[in-house]
C-alpha cells in the first residue's frame, strides 16, 4: 500500500469522501479501489493509479489456522508477521503480531532477529499495514482480528512516536475501531518508554521480556540490559500499576541449562510476588546457535514451582515450529535468497 499521495488526490473532495475511505480500507479491506463503489469512477480511477492498495507479502499458512507473512515495503524492506488462531468458549480468537522495527538494534543472542542486525524503523503506515493485511486474509472467512500486539521484530519503545501512532489508528472508532484493551506491547524493559506510556490516554496492556531473575542472565541474554537493574525496572513497573490501575505481564523464555533450573524458578518468584504481576512461560523455538529448548517436562515443573509458590503462572501454547515462528528467522532465509 502507498497513500504518500492520498491527501493530494483528495484535495478538492468533501470532508465526507475521507470517511468513505476509511471505511473502506480499514472497516471493509478492500484490495482495489474498483470494489469502493461509493466513490466516483473518476476518483477511483485516480486513486489507482496514485495510491496502490497492493500489499507485497510472502505468506506460509499453518494447518491451524494462522499463519506467517513476510512483508516487502517499497524500499525493499522485508518484515515478519505472525497471525495466531485461538480458541475459547466463544470460538476461534485471532491475535496480529506485528513488527515495530526491520531487524533490531539489540542484539539478543537468542533472538533471530537480533541476529540478522537492524536496518530501520518502521513508519505507523507500515505498521498498520500488517494488521491490515491479516484483516483481508480473515475477510472471506467473515473473520476479523481480535487482538493486536506489538511483538514482533525490534523493540517498539526505540520507535516510541510511530508505534503508538499506529496503536492510536488501530484503535480509532473511524478506522479499525481495536478495543485499547485488544492491544498489548511487550519490551525488553526499557523505562523510559514504559513511562511514556503510563502517561498515555490508551488503556493499552504492557508485557515485559523478563527472561531471567538475575543480571548476570538477564545481561548475557539481552546485552542491551547490561548495567540496568531487574530492581530498578520493577520500581518503574510498579509506578506504572499505580498510575494506570493495569496489570502488567512478565515473559520469561524457557531455555535448557540456561534459566529453566529450580533455584531459577525461586529467584523468579521472590520478584513475582507484587498483586498485578502476571508471568507467562514461554516454549523457546530455537534459532541458529547455542541454546536450546528446555523440555516439556522441565517446563510443566518450573510452572509448578512458581505456582507453589502462589505466582501466577500460565504456559503459552506454541505453535512456531511449523513455520519457524521465532522472530526473524522467516525474514532471514529470504535475505539469504538474495
Amino acid at each position: 500500500m502507498d497513500l504518500s499521495r492520498l491527501s493530494e488526490i483528495m484535495r478538492s473532495q468533501p470532508a465526507y469522501r475521507y470517511r468513505q475511505i476509511n471505511r473502506a480500507l480499514y472497516q471493509d479491506y478492500v484490495s482495489s479501489w474498483d470494489e469502493v463503489s461509493s466513490l466516483p469512477k473518476e476518483l477511483r480511477q485516480a486513486l489507482s493509479e496514485a495510491c496502490p492498495l497492493d500489499i507485497q507479502a510472502e505468506l506460509r499458512p499453518l494447518s491451524w489456522g494462522g499463519g506467517k507473512a513476510l512483508i516487502s515495503f517499497k524500499d525493499g524492506v522485508s518484515v515478519e508477521t505472525v497471525l495466531i488462531k485461538q480458541k475459547d468458549k466463544d470460538g476461534d480468537r485471532y491475535t496480529a503480531c506485528l513488527s515495530s522495527q526491520a531487524g533490531c538494534p539489540l542484539a539478543c543472542t537468542f533472538c533471530a532477529t537480533g541476529q540478522g542486525g537492524f536496518q530501520r524503523n518502521l513508519k505507523a503506515e507500515e505498521i498498520v499495514e500488517q494488521a491490515v493485511f491479516w484483516q483481508r486474509q480473515l475477510k472471506p472467512k467473515g473473520k476479523k482480528l481480535d487482538n493486536i500486539v506489538f511483538m514482533g521484530m525490534g523493540e517498539p519503545f526505540l520507535n516510541y512516536a510511530e508505534f503508538i501512532k499506529a496503536a492510536k489508528f488501530l484503535n480509532n472508532q473511524e478506522t479499525m475501531n481495536i478495543g485499547a484493551r485488544r492491544l498489548s506491547v511487550s519490551t525488553i524493559g526499557l523505562t523510559e518508554g514504559i513511562k511514556r506510556l503510563a502517561g498515555e490516554p490508551l488503556q493499552m496492556n504492557l508485557a515485559i521480556s523478563l527472561h531471567a531473575a538475575d543480571e548476570g542472565t538477564r545481561s548475557r541474554l539481552m546485552p542491551a540490559t547490561k548495567g540496568k537493574q531487574i530492581s530498578e525496572l520493577l520500581r518503574t513497573v510498579d509506578q506504572y500499576i499505580k498510575k494506570t490501575g493495569r496489570q502488567v505481564m512478565f515473559e520469561y523464555l524457557l531455555i535448557k541449562g540456561i534459566n529453566d533450573r529450580d533455584e531459577d524458578a525461586e529467584a523468579l518468584a521472590e520478584l513475582m510476588h507484587r498483586p498485578l504481576y502476571f508471568l507467562n512461560l514461554i516454549p523457546y523455538n530455537p534459532t541458529p546457535g547455542r541454546f536450546k529448548p528446555a523440555s516439556p517436562e522441565r517446563i510443566a515443573a518450573f510452572q509448578g514451582l512458581l505456582q507453589a509458590e502462589g505466582v501466577k503462572a500460565t504456559v503459552r501454547l506454541s505453535f512456531g515450529s511449523e513455520i519457524g515462528a521465532a522472530c526473524g528467522q522467516l525474514a532471514g532465509k529470504a535475505a539469504k535468497k538474495k
